[in-house]
This record gives C-alpha cells, structure tokens and sequence, in this order.
C-alpha cells in the first residue's frame, strides 16, 4: 500500500493531480444567485483555484464558467477570503486540460505580475489566518510564486535579446 501524503498540519493530502498555473476570467454562479467574475489561478483535471469577491461556503455547489470548456459543476473545497478551493463534480479528461492549458501555453508579463501579488497577498493572510485557512493559503502563496518563477524566466526566454 502507498504512503498517503500528509501535508505539515497533520491531514492528509487530498489533491489526486498536479495543477497548472492560468489566469483566464472566468463566471461562477451559485445557486439562484446572479453571475459573478472570478480569476482562474490553476487548475487541474479535478479542480481549480479561484479568487473572487463573492461569498461562498465551504461544501456549496457553483457553476463555473471557463471559455472553451463547457460549464463545470463544483463544490467548493475550502475558502479563505477572496481565494477558493473548487472540485469538478466530473473530472476533465486529460485531452481536454490539455488542449485549454495549449491555448493559453504563455502567460503574459501582466499574468506573471498577477501570479507574484497572489502569492505576497496569500502570504500576508497566511500569516494571520487561524488553522482552517493557513495551509491553503500558505499552498496557494507557494504555488503562485513558484509558477510566477517560471512563467516569468520562460518569458525571458522567449523575448529576444535587447528587449
């Protein structure tokens, strides 16, 4: 039997697959109430993070809205001010991760700087967040700035000399 992760508070790991770094404007619904604009951050074939201003509740059900997918129903994993935890009622197929993380293959300067105030905004909560909120936002403030990283030295690489 294989070792089941534990992440540093104690409980285990649940994220079944990696994550890949975005940063599309997306819609989320909930229930009855009008749409709202949400920023996708990552995503996986089981999920994906989000930052949104409107309130959500740990275990609700939303749609969300991502140009070239069709809608996905989700449930809310976690949430911790304006950054959310969503799970794909029906996972995406691999080819179709695929294909949405192709068409948006480069992230801009601007997404690079989005990613790194993500992750100092994650940070300065995770300094003041109760045991509920830390981990996801220390993940989250992680994440952001190793994609960041990345995504900001793979523009540098793209970008002729001189530019």
């Amino acid at each position: 039997m294989a070792d089941i992760a534990t992440r540093p508070d104690g409980q285990p790991e649940r994220r079944r697959a990696n994550r890949a770094a975005l940063n599309l404007s997306a819609t989320m619904r909930e229930g009855s109430r009008t749409k709202s604009q949400v920023r996708v951050i990552d995503v996986s074939t089981h999920g994906c993070r989000i930052e949104c201003t409107a309130p959500v509740t740990d275990d609700s059900k939303i749609w969300l809205a991502i140009a070239g997918l069709e809608n996905q129903y989700c449930r809310v994993v976690w949430h911790a001010h304006e950054f959310v935890g969503l799970e794909f009622e029906k996972p995406l197929a691999e080819a179709v991760l695929e294909k949405l993380l192709k068409d948006h293959a480069q992230l801009t300067d601007k997404a690079v700087s989005d990613l790194r105030n993500i992750a100092s905004r994650a940070h300065w909560l995770a300094r003041q967040a109760g045991d509920d909120d830390i981990y996801n936002l220390a993940e989250l403030s992680r994440q952001c700035a190793v994609d960041a990283l990345v995504e900001g030295f793979r523009l540098g690489q793209a970008k002729p000399a001189g530019s």
